[in-house]
């Protein structure tokens, strides 16, 4: 017996017309992505140089996942201020250095990168059944 396609259509657009509708600014893409850039990045010295890095706290898990799989440069177009990338590059950092330049940038944005301030549940005792 096939399912109904049709409730979860209606489920769609309830939801969609649930939203209100904000008109859109008349802006141009160059303004919009100065708007959004002005004031979400910190600045952090990476070898004597200083460099302009969205806090990770903003970071889109997608950027996240780059990093995660060593994708470093495609993770670095998107985090650094685009003024800052062929500096990045230049600089050839080690991997010491980076980490300690993504540590500061946490800092800078007000937040720490290290363990978490949760109790650690590997320490509770499991009750027998």
């Amino acid at each position: 017996m096939a399912a109904n396609p049709r409730p979860a259509a209606r489920k769609t657009a309830a939801r969609a017309q649930s939203r209100p509708r904000v008109p859109e600014p008349d802006v141009t893409e160059a303004e919009a992505q100065e708007i959004e850039a002005e004031g979400h990045y910190v600045t952090v010295e990476l070898c004597g140089e200083d460099l302009r890095i969205i806090p990770p706290a903003a970071w889109r898990l997608s950027y996240q996942r780059l990093l995660n799989a060593g994708q470093v440069d495609a993770f670095i177009e998107r985090v650094l201020h685009p003024d800052d990338v062929d500096l990045f590059v230049e600089l050839d950092c080690t991997g010491a250095e980076f980490q300690q330049f993504i540590v500061d940038a946490g800092e800078q944005g007000g937040e720490s990168l290290g363990k978490s301030p949760a109790r650690s549940r590997s320490g509770k005792t499991m009750r027998r059944r």
